[in-house]
């Protein structure tokens, strides 16, 4: 019986290979690599070829020991695990973030930590320099993730503004105008009782969405009293407990802006438990546009927040702080869109 002889496994091409391939020195193979810089737009042109041809994959491991970075970003979360699962729209922003980083061949590594013992234990991970720079998803005052991070040295952008004192990097939405946009829309309906269940207080979605139904109130010469307002906490729940609340004391109330749809969803549970019909009791209006606001019975008009532009103007500032630039704010618009809740 004649044993076959293995067949011989296939070399992993080089950086070598790849020069050879594309007839420029290594050294011009290296600097594409990492950046470009100095590379003439033809040389540039005919190392990418190369790596098609070649197969040629970039060996992150190697890179990192010669240019100290890893090659990689972190998307942090500082809020609890179940936030993460419940609320569509930390989905829809980590989706967005990564097919941003994708593009230039970084990975995304998803990072969760809502107490301070594992926020303290990321801190340590990012800052030994296991990724490049992070994208932040934190909004509550207090929380100093974001600024130890700056004093660190990691490059970081934040999602959403900063509610404390300092300069840092973010994109937002503007959260003010949006409001300002739903409440006008209710005042237009001819709703005069209009109440709201609001974000936390110690979040700038609490605080930006509130001024702005409070604007709206003023210039059109309704009440904006302390008891049409109710405080929630972004989740389903919470904004059910709140709407309850507000009913009980105001049942006269003719229009609810809720500042998110998650808690908007469970404001119509507690407008039905009520007996109150939507949008010919009660017009409700919320915040987001999620796959909550279409999930709803009726369907909410709610206000839409730009989440794939948001994405990738954090993945741009962020980039923009890795090659050594400065990086500033960015807000975007939001938009009213019309459903059948009012």
């Amino acid at each position: 019986m004649t044993m076959s002889v293995p067949a011989r496994r296939r070399r992993v091409p080089t950086i070598h290979d790849v020069a050879r391939e594309a007839g420029v020195s290594r050294g011009t193979v290296s600097r594409f690599l990492n950046g470009g810089h100095h590379v003439s737009p033809v040389s540039a042109r005919a190392v990418e070829e190369a790596i098609r041809r070649t197969g040629y994959v970039v060996n992150r491991h190697a890179r990192s020991l010669i240019t100290g970075r890893s090659g990689s970003a972190a998307f942090l979360l500082t809020e609890p695990q179940e936030k993460f699962f419940e609320d569509p729209n930390f989905n829809v922003l980590l989706r967005g973030c990564t097919q941003a980083l994708a593009a230039h061949d970084i990975p995304l590594l998803l990072m969760i930590a809502g107490t301070r013992e594992e926020q303290r234990r990321l801190l340590r991970y990012v800052t030994s320099g296991h990724v490049d720079g992070v994208l932040l998803v934190s909004s509550h005052t207090g929380d100093p993730v974001a600024e130890q991070l700056v004093d660190a040295g990691v490059p970081v952008v934040l999602c959403g503004k900063p509610m404390g004192p300092g300069r840092l990097a973010h994109v937002a939405a503007d959260d003010r105008d949006g409001a300002r946009q739903m409440v006008r829309h209710l005042v237009e309906l001819g709703r005069r009782r209009i109440g709201t269940v609001t974000g936390p207080p110690d979040t700038p979605g609490g605080v930006e969405r509130l001024a702005g139904y409070r604007e709206v109130l003023a210039a059109a010469g309704l009440p904006a009293e302390d008891g049409l307002v109710e405080t929630g906490d972004y989740s389903r729940e919470g904004g059910e407990r709140a709407a309850a609340r507000l009913l009980a004391r105001r049942p006269d109330l003719d229009a609810l802006f809720v500042a998110s749809d998650l808690m908007a969803r469970g404001a119509l549970a507690a407008l039905t438990a009520a007996g109150r019909r939507v949008p010919q009791d009660v017009a409700v209006g919320g915040f987001d546009d999620s796959a909550a606001a279409v999930a709803s019975r009726p369907e909410l008009t709610t206000i839409r927040q730009p989440w794939d532009r948001i994405s990738q103007e954090m993945v741009r500032l962020l980039l923009t702080q890795l090659s050594g630039e400065d990086t500033s704010a960015v807000i975007l618009p939001t938009e009213l869109v019309r459903r059948g809740s009012a």
